[in-house]
C-alpha cells in the first residue's frame, strides 16, 4: 500500500487509498488534517480525549471477524506511512460512499453501513467478543477550539443529529451496533479560547448537528438504494 500523505488534509476531498490483505484489494479513507488537532472518539484505536493527527477510516470484508481490530488498524496506519497518536475506524460499508456536507465552517465525513441496525433500547443479549463490522461512522471537523466538555457535548449532538438522519430517511433504527464518532477542533490559542459549548442550540453546536444530519441522511439514503438495488458497490479502488 505505497501511499503519500500529500493531499490528504482536505476532509471533503480525500482520495480513495487501497491496500491488498487476503480477500482482496480494499479501500481506505485518511484524513491527515496538519498540525495536530484535539480529538475525541469512540474509535477502535485513538478512542478517549487527546491530540491527534490522524484519521483512518479502513473498509473490511463483511463478516470481519479479526479478534484483533485495533492492532489491526495500527498495521493499516503504519503502512499508509502516518506516526503517533491517531484515530482508527473500521466498516463494511463501502467507504467510496463516503458523503461530506458543511455548515458554516463545521465539516462532516459519513460513511453507513445499515445492514445490521436497530433501536439502542434493545431487548436482546449484549454480543460477546468483536461486534459484527457494518457502521455507521461520522468525522467531524470543527474550526474553533472546543472545551472537554464541549467535545463531548459534541460527540452527543452528532449522535442526535445522525438518529434524525435515520428517522428522515425512513430508517427505523437509531443506528447500528458498531456506529463511531470522532470530532476534530485545534488547540486553543491567544486571543480564541475554546468554546465551551456543543450542544444543538449552541453556536457551533447547532452547525455540527447540520452537517452531519445532512451527511448522514446522504450516506443513508445511498446505502438504501444499493440495498434496493440488490448491489454490493465494488471495493477496489486507487488513489
Amino acid at each position: 500500500m505505497p501511499l503519500t500523505l500529500s493531499g490528504l488534509s482536505d476532509l471533503g476531498d480525500l482520495p480513495l487509498l487501497s491496500r491488498t490483505e487476503p480477500g482482496g484489494d480494499w479501500p481506505l479513507l485518511l484524513w491527515v488534517p496538519g498540525g495536530g488537532r484535539r480529538m475525541v472518539s469512540s474509535a477502535l484505536l485513538g478512542g478517549g480525549l487527546g491530540e491527534r493527527g490522524w484519521v483512518l477510516n479502513a473498509q473490511v470484508p463483511p463478516g470481519y471477524r479479526r479478534l484483533d481490530p485495533a492492532a489491526h488498524l495500527a498495521g493499516l496506519a503504519a503502512r499508509a506511512g502516518v506516526s503517533g497518536p491517531g484515530v482508527g475506524l473500521m466498516t463494511a460499508a463501502p467507504v467510496r460512499d463516503r458523503c461530506w456536507a458543511s455548515d458554516e465552517g463545521v465539516e462532516a465525513l459519513v460513511t453507513a453501513g445499515i445492514g445490521v441496525r436497530g433501536w439502542a433500547a434493545d431487548p436482546a443479549p449484549a454480543h460477546t467478543g468483536a461486534p459484527p463490522a457494518g457502521t455507521i461512522n461520522i468525522v467531524v471537523s470543527v474550526p474553533v477550539p472546543l472545551s472537554d466538555a464541549a467535545l463531548v457535548n459534541a460527540v452527543a449532538t452528532a449522535t442526535e443529529a445522525k438518529v434524525q438522519a435515520l428517522r428522515d430517511a425512513g430508517i427505523d433504527a437509531s443506528g447500528t451496533p458498531t456506529d463511531a464518532v470522532c470530532v476534530a477542533a485545534p488547540h486553543p490559542r491567544p486571543g480564541r479560547a475554546a468554546e465551551p459549548f456543543a450542544g444543538p442550540r449552541s453556536r457551533w453546536g447547532a452547525r455540527i448537528a447540520r452537517a452531519v444530519h445532512r451527511g448522514t441522511l446522504r450516506a443513508c439514503e445511498r446505502a438504501l438504494r444499493h440495498t434496493a438495488d440488490g448491489r454490493r458497490p465494488p471495493v477496489s479502488g486507487g488513489g
